[in-house]
């Protein structure tokens, strides 16, 4: 059993930058890939990027790319978000892939990949 959890949200101006943060409880953290997600009242769980095990390889949803940024250490994964829009304004969700499944982006991009998820961290946008 995996247990995440998720901290770093909360109210920031747009333009503005924050950074979330998940921590995982299992000794074999380090060695499987992890997703960030969110979710807006009434609109389906949206993918926004994941790591591979190794940290090497990385995919984003293009509304984040050079925006966000996802990384590893061997305790926890990071979201660093930069220049915030309110349209990021969502609850915010990582999520772990045990089995390390994927291999490519389509398959990095769908919640049925992933075994583990947090409760949710709230990143609201303020404009």
């Amino acid at each position: 059993q995996v247990q995440l959890a998720e901290s770093g949200g909360g109210l920031v101006q747009a333009g503005g930058s924050l950074r979330l943060s998940c921590a995982a409880s299992g000794r074999t953290f380090s060695s499987y890939a992890m997703g960030w997600f969110r979710q807006v009242p009434g609109k389906a769980r949206e993918f926004v990027v994941a790591i591979n095990w190794s940290g090497v390889n990385t995919y984003y949803v293009d509304s984040v790319k050079g925006r966000f940024t996802i990384s590893r250490d061997k305790n926890t994964v990071y979201l660093q978000m930069n220049s915030v829009k309110p349209e990021d304004t969502a609850v915010y969700y990582c999520a772990a892939d045990t089995i390390n499944r994927c291999l490519v982006y389509a398959c990095y991009g769908r919640t049925a990949a992933y075994d583990y998820w947090g409760q949710g961290t709230q990143v609201a946008v303020s404009s």
